[in-house]
């Protein structure tokens, strides 16, 4: 059953975990974000399926704010993950659960949030043609 929170803005669904996602060496930033494009279906009836894996090491960020101009289902695979949508109080979505962004929404905190154990999730975005999965706002 989905709980909202943050104001309605987030809905989590606690699902099962995914425990069998092969590990891929990425590289690393200076915010301790890690990003891998895992999924890229091509289009079919005018829609096209991708998913991107975010790593935070602990006390990793992501750095700029953003939108995801589709929307946005999250899986949070490892660790726990701070999320705050559209100037709502961030909320942590914990391993195993889910969280959806509503196309648009400003994504103003994505951390991960243990600063000593590490923190994974998978970006799963159903995209119209020529849409892009993400939008960063820059000052």
């Amino acid at each position: 059953m989905a709980d909202a929170i943050a104001g309605g803005g987030l809905r989590t669904y606690g699902q099962g975990r995914l425990d069998s996602l092969q590990e891929v060496p990425l590289p690393h930033s200076d915010t301790g974000e890690r990003l891998t494009p895992v999924l890229d279906f091509p289009f079919r009836d005018g829609l096209a399926v991708q998913a991107v894996r975010v790593d935070y090491e602990p006390g990793g960020f992501t750095r700029e704010t953003h939108r995801h101009p589709a929307g946005a289902y999250v899986y949070v695979i490892e660790g726990s993950v701070m999320f705050g949508l559209d100037g709502r109080e961030p909320v942590v979505v914990k391993a195993g659960e889910s969280v959806y962004e509503p196309p648009g929404a400003l994504h103003s905190v994505s951390r991960n949030a243990s600063d000593d154990q590490p923190a994974s999730l998978i970006a799963f975005f159903v995209l119209g043609e020529g849409e892009s999965s993400t939008v960063y706002d820059h000052d």
